[in-house]
């Protein structure tokens, strides 16, 4: 599976960091897009079929380990999720781990984790 191909949706309620790694994202040749709120997240996994979720933990109202349990009980499309948080305790990883995250990396992100992330799952 060639960059272009790879799908990533990123999710975090501060748009400057959301915009700014989809940009990233985008130059590196990812199909990427961004969403700002917990409650988008589902209902763009399911329009946009994203490979990979790049998922905030402390969004408002709704935390990302709450999202990652909603989309993990659904049906259909089930992309690698990945908790991309300032939140980095050993508990913190536990709690994505039982939320259904296959990976948590604590902001900010290095691209080389993520490039290791998709080789891991065969997406690269």
């Amino acid at each position: 599976m060639s960059a272009q191909t790879i799908r990533i949706l990123v999710v975090d309620d501060d748009r400057d960091v959301a915009n700014s790694l989809t940009l990233l994202l985008s130059m590196e040749g990812y199909e990427s897009r961004s969403v700002y709120e917990a409650q988008q997240a589902a209902s763009e996994v399911e329009a946009f079929r994203p490979d990979v979720v790049l998922l905030d933990i402390g969004l408002p109202g709704m935390d990302g380990y709450e999202v990652a349990r909603q989309i993990r009980a659904r049906d259909g499309h089930q992309p690698v999720l990945v908790a991309v948080s300032g939140y980095g305790r050993e508990e913190d990883r536990r709690l994505s781990e039982q939320a259904g995250f296959d990976a948590h990396f604590v902001k900010p992100m290095e691209l080389g984790e993520l490039e290791r992330l998709l080789d891991a799952h065969g997406l690269k």
